[in-house]
């Protein structure tokens, strides 16, 4: 699976950071602490954060699908 949602396990508070985290074939723990870094900086990135929460689907979701 290749696509962009947001997995059923290692979730933290949303599954946004796992979700990036197994698209991009990183860690999840990196990415959390790169969104965390992130968040210091000036800009709208918890925004953004709470923009994809909303907006990836579930694992169930995207199985259901048949992406």
């Amino acid at each position: 699976m290749n696509g962009l949602y947001r997995p059923r396990n290692g979730r933290m508070i949303g599954g946004v950071c796992a979700g990036l985290a197994r698209r991009f074939g990183m860690s999840a723990w990196t990415v959390r602490i790169l969104a965390l870094l992130s968040c210091l900086l000036p800009g709208p990135q918890f925004v953004v954060y709470l923009v994809l929460w909303v907006m990836l689907p579930s694992e169930d979701r995207h199985m259901a699908r048949g992406y």
